[in-house]
């Protein structure tokens, strides 16, 4: 009789170690990576656009199970991509009247590939008469040259070398203008310009941003992102993006998929940033949308 009754205990506890087995009881669910919520949300839209409207909220919510903070960074940049492709207005040839002509206002004056023997090409001669202008307009604002070496040909050019010589060889005092020549893409211009900006000229509270037409759209989302994910605490940056001049260019596009990339680029993964630019990305790798 007991060894009857000790066979059925133990089969009720096999049956329901099968059960707790089949259900995922007593199993802990493994959370995912900040990085890696962070990076499916910004392809889901980079992709589909508001289609991924859904998906995002769910991303975010699940974001928000692992870090608060990067989820109220991360709102606020998806929030802002939202509109600034469709609802920022380009001021042309010029920075629009009412910004403040002090040296807390910095044109950020976006640069361009060189030719490959170092010369500028003529789209960035074109940026540059806006940025002119418009450091005339705000003769007390700061100016940054931003871009790397891009020519094929001549190591020791820089775009923002080339860029800051033109603009002082046209009547711009050399004291106001700011090289950071390090950079090859539109992220790194932001990462390396708000690196010069914090450490030397920490009075600087609004950036312009100088470019051809289509450029402004992603040079606004990327460094006023940066200012973003650099603030102390969410909703806290001090630096803000507030306006734009822009040359009117025949022709040029950025998608939605490449400002993806550079959202990417400046959380961390440069790997998946060059994957994206370079189309060499598998959006299958993803969950499909519905």
């Amino acid at each position: 009789m007991k060894r009857a009754f000790t066979i059925r205990i133990l089969s009720v506890i096999l049956a329901l170690a099968v059960i707790c087995l089949c259900t995922g009881c007593g199993r802990k669910v493994e959370k995912r990576e900040r990085q890696e919520i962070i990076e499916e949300m910004v392809v889901d839209y980079g992709s589909y656009g508001d289609e991924a409207d859904e998906r995002i909220e769910s991303l975010l919510k699940e974001l928000r199970t692992v870090d608060t903070d990067a989820a109220d960074r991360w709102t606020g940049i998806m929030t802002l991509w939202k509109t600034v492709n469709t609802d920022l207005p380009l001021n042309y040839a010029v920075l629009p009247d009412g910004l403040p002509d002090t040296d807390e206002l910095c044109i950020v004056a976006l640069g361009f590939q060189l030719n490959p023997d170092g010369t500028m090409r003529d789209e960035l001669i074109e940026r540059l008469t806006v940025v002119k202008n418009s450091a005339e307009k705000y003769p007390n604002a700061l100016i940054v040259c931003t871009g790397g070496g891009t020519a094929a040909e001549n190591e020791s050019a820089t775009e923002a070398g080339k860029m800051a010589e033109w603009l002082i060889g046209n009547g711009i005092a050399e004291d106001r203008v700011i090289v950071e020549d390090r950079s090859v893409t539109t992220a790194q211009n932001a990462i390396y310009t708000f690196d010069i900006l914090t450490e030397r000229y920490p009075q600087v509270k609004q950036l312009v941003i100088v470019s051809s037409d289509y450029h402004i759209a992603t040079g606004t989302l990327l460094f006023e992102a940066e200012s973003i994910l650099r603030a102390e605490k969410a909703g806290g940056e001090t630096v803000h993006v507030v306006s734009n001049a822009a040359w009117k260019a025949p022709s040029g596009s950025l998608s939605t998929m490449f400002q993806a990339g550079a959202l990417i680029e400046l959380s961390g993964d440069v790997d998946t940033a060059f994957e994206i630019y370079y189309e060499t990305y598998d959006i299958h790798e993803l969950p499909p949308l519905h």
